[in-house]
C-alpha cells in the first residue's frame, strides 16, 4: 500500500496543499484559492493523470494538470515556486520512512521470536560445527544467540538511517531556494520549508542539488542488504540442519503440505529456501542505489529516475516477506532434541581431544607427540564410526599406555563429560536475551 500508486499521489497532492496552505499564511495564495484547493485534494483520477503523462510525457506536470482541471479557482497557483524534486523527493522520503517503520517493527518480532528459543535453549548441548564438520560443543541457545545479535546489529543500523533520513525539502530547481527567496526572503523561505515538511512528519536536509542526496537510498539499500545477509545465514543454517545427514531442526510443516509431486515423502524447506532466493534479490537490487549516487552528475541527472522506482518497493517488500517468514520458521521451529543429543554422542569424544592435549601437557607430556598420539586414536576411532558402530573413542583413550601415563581413567572421563566443555555459552547467550527484553 505505502508503494502504490495512489499512495504516491495522495502524498504529492499533500505536499501541494501543505505548500499553498504556509503560502497563504505568507499573503501568497488567497483564502479561496486554499480551500478549492483543500476542497479538492482527495479526489484523485489516475487514470486521467496517465492520460495527460502521454502528452505531456511528464508525470508531476501530468499531475497538476490533473489537480488543476478539478481545482478552477486555486488550480494557478498549485506547485508555486516549487520544481518537480520537490514533490516527488520529499514523498518518497515519507514513504521510505513508513516502510522502515514497518521493517522495524517487523526485526523486533523476530527477534523477540529469537530471544525466547535462546532462553529455552541457553544450555542445551549440541555439537557445534565448522566446515560442516564436527567441531566443539555449544549449546543451542548460544547459536540462536549468534542469529539474534546480527539482527541486533541490523536494528541499530535502522535506527541511524530513521534518523539520519531527510528529505529534499522545499528548494527548487537546483537546490539553492532561489525560487522560494525571490517570492519571499531567505528567513521566510527557510521558515516556509520548515512548515511545509513538519506537516509531512520529517526534516530536510541542510544542502541538496535538484534532488535529495542518494546517499541516503545508499545508506537504505544497505540496511536492507545486511538484514537480507542476516536472515540468508539464518536460513542457510536451517536447511542445512534439516538435511538428513545432521537432522537436527526442521521449519514448520502442515499436516496437508506437499513437498514434491513425485516424491511423496518429501518435507523440503521450502520458506528457508524462498528467503534465501529473496535475499540475493535485494543484495543484486541494492547495488543501483550506489550506482545512481555515483551516477548523480553535477545538480542531475536522470539515470537514476527509472530504476529507484522498481528497486527500492521491491527491497522493501522483499524484506517485508523474508522478515514475516523468518518469525513464523522461529516460532515454529521443530527441534529434534533426540538427534541433537545423537549426533552429540557420536562425534563429542573426538572434540575431548583438546582439552586432552592441555591436561597432559600440563603433567609434561610433548605437545606434538601427545597430538599425534591422539590423531591416530581418533582416526582408529573413526574408521568404525564410518562402518556405522558405535563410536568407541572413549575406551581406546583409558586403554592407550602412552595417554595413561599421564592421565588416569577417572581424569580421561571427567574430560569426556561434555557438561565441561560449552565455555560460557549459556550466559553469553542469556546477555543477548536481556538486550533482546530491553526493546519493548
Amino acid at each position: 500500500q505505502i508503494f502504490s500508486e495512489e499512495n504516491k499521489y495522495k502524498i504529492w497532492r499533500k505536499i501541494w496543499v501543505e505548500l499553498a496552505r504556509v503560502q497563504s499564511k505568507l499573503g501568497l495564495v488567497s483564502k479561496e484559492e486554499l480551500f478549492d484547493l483543500e476542497k479538492h485534494q482527495e479526489t484523485i483520477d489516475i487514470e486521467r493523470i496517465w492520460e495527460i503523462e502521454k502528452d505531456t510525457r511528464h508525470d508531476v506536470v501530468a499531475a497538476i494538470y490533473e489537480f488543476g482541471e478539478k481545482a478552477k479557482i486555486g488550480g494557478g497557483k498549485i506547485h508555486f515556486g516549487a520544481t518537480s524534486m520537490d514533490i516527488s523527493d520529499n514523498a518518497e522520503t515519507v514513504r521510505m520512512m513508513e516502510a522502515l517503520n514497518i521493517v522495524e517493527k517487523n526485526l523486533v518480532a523476530l527477534l523477540l521470536a529469537l530471544s525466547s528459543k535462546v532462553e529455552k535453549y541457553a544450555d542445551f548441548i549440541c555439537m557445534g560445527y565448522t566446515h560442516l564438520q564436527s567441531a566443539q560443543p555449544s549449546t543451542l541457545g548460544y547459536r540462536f544467540a549468534f542469529y539474534a545479535q546480527d539482527l541486533l546489529m541490523d536494528l541499530e543500523l535502522l535506527q541511524f538511517v530513521k534518523k539520519n533520513l531527510k528529505g529534499k525539502g522545499m528548494k527548487g530547481a537546483v537546490g539553492t531556494s532561489a525560487s522560494y527567496v525571490k517570492m519571499l526572503n531567505l528567513k521566510k523561505a527557510k521558515d516556509l520549508e520548515v512548515r511545509v515538511l513538519g506537516e509531512l512528519g520529517i526534516e530536510a536536509v541542510e544542502i541538496t542539488s535538484q534532488t535529495a542526496p542518494r546517499k541516503i537510498e545508499v545508506w537504505i539499500s544497505n540496511l536492507l542488504a545486511s538484514i537480507a545477509q542476516s536472515l540468508h545465514k539464518f536460513a542457510f543454517d536451517l536447511r542445512i540442519m534439516q538435511s538428513p545427514g545432521f537432522g537436527e531442526w526442521q521449519e514448520p510443516f502442515s499436516k496437508s503440505q506437499v513437498g514434491s509431486s513425485a516424491m511423496p515423502f518429501k518435507k523440503n524447506p521450502i520458506k528457508a529456501e524462498q528467503i534465501c532466493s529473496l535475499a540475493r534479490l535485494v543484495v543484486s537490487l541494492s547495488r543501483i542505489s550506489w550506482d545512481n549516487a555515483a551516477n548523480m552528475l553535477l545538480e542531475r541527472t536522470l539515470d537514476d529516475s527509472a530504476n529507484r522506482r522498481i528497486a527500492i518497493p521491491e527491497m522493501f517488500l522483499a524484506i517485508d516477506e523474508m522478515l514475516i517468514s523468518a518469525a513464523n520458521i522461529v516460532e515454529g521451529l521443530i527441534v529434534n532434541e533426540k538427534r541433537i543429543n545423537k549426533n552429540l554422542e557420536i562425534y563429542w569424544s573426538f572434540s575431548a581431544t583438546e582439552g586432552i592435549i592441555i591436561e597432559a601437557v600440563k603433567k609434561g607430556a610433548d605437545r606434538q607427540k601427545m597430538h599425534e598420539i591422539l590423531r591416530k586414536i581418533a582416526m582408529k576411532a573413526w574408521d568404525k564410526v564410518q562402518d556405522g558402530k558405535e563410536n568407541p573413542m572413549e575406551s581406546l583413550l583409558i586403554n592407550s599406555p602412552e595417554v595413561g601415563k599421564f592421565l588416569k581413567p577417572e581424569e580421561l572421563r571427567k574430560l569426556l563429560d561434555v557438561k565441561n566443555h560449552t565455555g560460557n555459552a549459556k550466559n553469553k547467550s542469556l546477555t543477548i536475551v536481556k538486550k533482546i527484553a530491553n526493546l519493548t
